[in-house]
């Protein structure tokens, strides 16, 4: 069975190394921009995750979904915290949101059973 974590992160490293070699100044000030815009400040960073998380999922990017999911479960968000945030996502994107719903909790409980073996 294939490892949907492991795939995600290998796939977004290859191509973001791929992407930044190309030494184009503006993709590093975006990157370097998004880098920075989830540090502690007047809201903490898990705050910052779930917002994160809820714009995501109301753009509808899958792989924007799965990183903030990743970097929530890595800084001990709870799956209950999790959830709650993509219910508001849910409300305020629609409907169309319900199949990302669905990956995204396919994706936690990757993270999760990742971390049982």
């Amino acid at each position: 069975m294939p490892n949907i974590v492991e795939e995600f992160n290998e796939y977004r490293s290859k191509m973001n190394d791929k992407i930044l070699a190309d030494n184009n100044k503006v993709i590093k000030r975006i990157f370097n921009l998004d880098t920075n815009t989830y540090t502690e400040g007047a809201l903490d960073v898990k705050t910052k995750e779930l917002l994160g998380l809820v714009a995501s999922a109301v753009l509808r990017c899958d792989d924007c979904v799965k990183y903030h999911l990743e970097t929530s479960y890595k800084l001990g968000l709870t799956k209950e915290e999790v959830v709650e945030a993509l219910s508001v996502a849910t409300l305020v994107g629609g409907t169309i949101v319900i199949p990302h719903l669905r990956r995204a909790y396919e994706f936690w409980d990757a993270l999760e059973d990742q971390d049982k073996n």
